[in-house]
């Protein structure tokens, strides 16, 4: 029962655990990290921001993770996540929408595909910092048909961006204390940010609609 705790706790809290982990495994602490981060991508209840500045104040202080490894393991990782939830988007898009479902309409994938026409991305590249929302994107974008050669060119400058800016922000300022207690402010900001923007896009496109209407 207590080894089972633990492997829960492991799970829920691993950047709490980052140094059980290296004491225990070592080298291979980069591979357990890499499938953190995948399994992370689609199950949206594991931690990703927090992991990321932790590994990278652990690093920092003591000096046993290579900052650029982790950069490019976790960069690797968030990549193929999405990926692979782009095609799993691609592949049941064309075939859910078939006017077969009630719920499943073909005007909303039509919508989609207007919506990642227009906002494609800078919606892969900011919905990668909100939790929950980050792991749907990627589906939204397969489902709406947007081409995988954009959607790469975006994701993986999306993907080492946010993987350095946390890592880097972690080996940088993890150890200063207003930095460390006030991590969830500071993301609570970027969400805040990021939904005006949402509001001031959406009400531009209805003033637009309302004036080539009335025209």
């Amino acid at each position: 029962m207590e080894i089972i705790r633990f492997l829960i706790d492991l799970a829920l809290n691993l950047d709490q655990h980052i140094g059980t982990l290296v004491e225990m495994f070592g080298g291979w602490t980069y591979v357990i990290l890499f499938v953190a981060l995948l399994l992370e991508t689609w199950l949206v209840f594991l931690p990703s921001r927090t992991l990321l500045f932790a590994t990278g104040t652990f690093a920092a202080a003591q000096g046993v993770l290579n900052p650029f490894l982790l950069v490019l393991v976790y960069s690797l990782a968030a990549f193929l996540g999405d990926t692979i939830n782009y095609w799993i988007g691609a592949f049941i898009g064309p075939r859910a929408f078939t006017g077969k479902y009630k719920y499943l309409k073909k005007e909303y994938l039509d919508q989609t595909r207007d919506f990642y026409d227009k906002h494609g991305g800078k919606t892969l590249l900011v919905a990668r910092y909100i939790p929950v929302i980050k792991t749907f994107a990627p589906v939204l974008a397969g489902i709406g048909g947007w081409s995988y050669a954009r959607y790469v060119m975006y994701n993986i400058g999306g993907v080492l961006f946010w993987v350095s800016v946390f890592l880097f922000g972690g080996y940088f300022f993890g150890s200063i204390p207003i930095v460390k207690d006030n991590f969830d402010i500071v993301m609570i900001i970027v969400i805040g940010l990021y939904i005006l923007l949402m509001a001031v896009e959406f009400l531009r496109s209805r003033r637009e609609k309302k004036s080539a209407a009335a025209a």
